[in-house]
């Protein structure tokens, strides 16, 4: 139960997940993409606030103007308000009215995360419109003494993105700038969803090289938290950034590049939501392209022993293994000149794939040891044969996430596979008690120079690992958590940023050999903390 004015830490759940090859228009069982009926999915204000309901005719107080649109610029589809929001009390909005603001807050908002396992409540929240109405809103923090944090799609299973402050979300900022067919470039404003800016790219011949498996998430907070795919020939999708521009706690907008303040634009590629407000982010595109997915069964033993030969036979390489077993799928992935085709099937994605699925979760709550039963025996009847799917890249690399999670996920050198992997499964192996979900999913990515990119300087492996919420029910997992989080210190790991782990500063200026220019960035941006939060006080104290 969240209490208002208090940041409640109930979990910590995200985007991987138990998965089969998604399909052109209907995906297997991987569990990406938000299909809860409390859930408005594509949708890019807040799918993420639940409020206390009001009666229809209580007026909903919300940003009040907007500067007329540019001939030049393309309009994704206008998002609409959250319903059910509270107005702000009439306390605040005497205050707002005699400052003159042409922004009002919301108050009575409850925030949570797309797995409900994070939450606050923040005493405004606001959806601006315009640049001048963020600079107002902060203007407005500095005066009152308050945090700002900003938020996008909500997917993060964290609280990285919670406060009891001011809470900025961005989705009515959300207008494709520009688009560069030359040099296959796309500028965009920092709310605008992937889901939205795939398609239009898609009209004008262009994709993202690489994508996460979610994309209803906004292009400033999947470069805020250093989101990734797979694919050892490319980096996280932070790489993929030319270009942001940034409004400061101070009010300043700063444009970023290699070439133009590009300390910060390290800094700001993985920001971490503490380095101001991101208005714009540019893109550097590919020549749109389809891919052709191919899932087959094989064993642990096999895939770590022929590693190499894996990642060199297919561009986007990963594979999910089975915990409690040597089962796995592995999953390759490459751009095709073949026609779409798909496998879906409404009885083996969803009858099979997702309601006995969880209904056998929640019975093994009351009885652990089925756990390794339900592994074995979901890998034979979904994964044990070979399947392939057709389509444009971003429904490739795009899954649908049913169940709610919790979720790990560490990235370790990449020559440290093998050793990692054998550490976790031996542990499970000699701790009977321990269950785990399936799958661990293994991806791999390229390193980079960006100073809080988990594959900062070397080339990397994910580790992601789930524990599923049949129903929403809550399941046993620390010993798990911290094992695994064990194997991944012992091995050099580093925790994704978007999702929850134990570690503090101390630990990221092991991890981070850029650590204290990112600070020194941050602290120039950012002297008062105004746009820190509980999460990245533990980060950065």
């Amino acid at each position: 139960m969240l209490q208002c004015g208090n940041v409640v830490q109930v979990g910590n759940a995200c985007g991987a997940a138990a998965h089969q090859p998604r399909q052109q228009e209907q995906p297997h069982i991987a569990l990406y993409r938000p299909t809860s009926p409390h859930i408005a999915p594509h949708h890019p204000t807040s799918p993420h606030i639940a409020t206390p309901h009001r009666p229809e005719s209580s007026p909903c107080i919300i940003a009040l103007h907007r500067c007329p649109a540019s001939p030049h610029i393309i309009q994704p589809r206008h998002p609409t308000s959250p319903p059910h929001i509270t107005p702000t009390s009439p306390h605040l909005q005497q205050q707002l009215q005699e400052a003159g603001s042409m922004v009002h807050g919301q108050g009575g908002v409850r925030f949570q995360n797309w797995a409900k396992t994070y939450g606050s409540c923040p005493e405004l929240y606001f959806q601006p419109t315009s640049v001048e109405e963020v600079r107002e809103i902060l203007e407005m923090a500095r005066q009152r003494g308050k945090r700002v944090k900003v938020v996008g799609g909500g997917h993060s299973p964290s609280d990285i993105a919670c406060t009891d402050d001011f809470m900025i979300q961005m989705g009515k900022m959300n207008r494709i700038l520009k688009v560069d067919k030359e040099k296959q470039q796309v500028t965009v404003e920092g709310g605008i969803f992937l889901s939205d800016l795939n398609v239009e790219l898609s009209k004008h011949g262009l994709a993202l090289a690489n994508l996460g498996a979610v994309s209803e998430v906004a292009a400033a907070g999947v470069i805020g938290t250093g989101t990734h795919n797979t694919g050892i020939k490319h980096g996280i999708l932070p790489t993929q950034v030319i270009a942001l521009s940034l409004l400061t706690a101070s009010g300043d907008v700063l444009e970023c590049s290699e070439s133009v303040n590009s300390d910060i634009f390290q800094a700001a590629r993985l920001h971490l939501g503490c380095l101001g407000v991101v208005l714009t982010v540019t893109f550097q595109c590919v020549p749109q392209f389809h891919l052709h997915e191919v899932a087959f069964p094989s064993t642990l033993t096999e895939v770590l022993d022929h590693l190499e030969d894996h990642l060199k036979r297919s561009q986007y390489f990963r594979f999910l293994w089975f915990p409690h077993s040597e089962n796995v799928s592995v999953i390759y992935q490459d751009p095709t000149n073949k026609p779409p085709s798909s496998s879906a099937s409404w009885f083996w994605d969803y009858a099979v794939g997702y309601y006995l699925l969880e209904f056998l979760l929640w019975i093994s709550t009351f009885v652990p040891s089925l756990v390794c039963w339900i592994n074995r025996f979901f890998f034979w009847l979904l994964f044990s044969s070979r399947v392939e799917n057709v389509a444009v890249s971003y429904k490739i690399f795009n899954y649908e996430c049913r169940f709610k999670q919790h979720v790990q996920d560490w990235a370790i050198p990449i020559e440290k596979t093998k050793e990692a992997l054998l550490e976790l499964k031996a542990a499970l192996e000699n701790n009977p008690k321990m269950v785990a979900h399936y799958p661990v999913e293994v991806r791999f990515a390229r390193g980079d120079g960006i100073w809080l990119s988990p594959c900062f300087q070397r080339d990397s492996c994910y580790m992601n690992i789930i524990m599923y919420r049949p129903y929403g029910k809550n399941v046993p997992r620390l010993n798990y958590w911290l094992t695994y989080e064990g194997i991944m210190k012992k091995y050099g790991g580093r925790p994704h940023w978007a999702k929850a782990h134990s570690c503090t500063r101390k630990d990221f200026e092991k991890m981070y050999p850029a650590f204290p220019k990112f600070c020194s960035v941050r602290e120039k941006l950012d002297p008062t903390g105004m746009f820190l939060n509980t999460y990245l006080e533990k980060v950065f104290y």
